[in-house]
């Protein structure tokens, strides 16, 4: 096994465990503000590390350019359907705000 062969592995198994604690912060935070945090940042960070455990199993320009575009489209959207999430769930805390007629349980 050479260095390039650990590299690549130890890139899969971080990439692994960043997707997994993606999926268990999803499961176990509460608010819709925790969960998007727990989905959006180790799980960008794990694609990316398979992505490049990818690149380095077979480099070359060849395999890096579809995996760049896979690497850049998986950043900006997540990035941009996190931030609809946040406004959406900021929205609808504030209307129920506003309609709060003393009726409500609190949450």
């Amino acid at each position: 096994m050479s260095a390039l062969d650990a590299a690549v592995a130890a890139c899969l198994l971080l990439g692994a465990g960043l997707a997994l604690s993606a999926g268990a912060g999803l499961v176990r935070f509460r608010t819709t503000l925790d969960r998007m945090h727990a989905g959006t940042k180790p799980q960008v960070a794990g694609v990316l590390l398979v992505l490049l455990a990818m690149w380095l199993h077979r480099p070359s320009w060849a395999t890096a350019g579809p995996l760049l575009l896979v690497a850049a489209a998986q950043v900006i959207t997540v990035a941009v359907a996190a931030y609809l999430v946040a406004r959406a769930a900021y929205a609808r805390q504030s209307s129920r705000d506003d309609d709060d007629d003393g009726t409500a349980l609190p949450s």
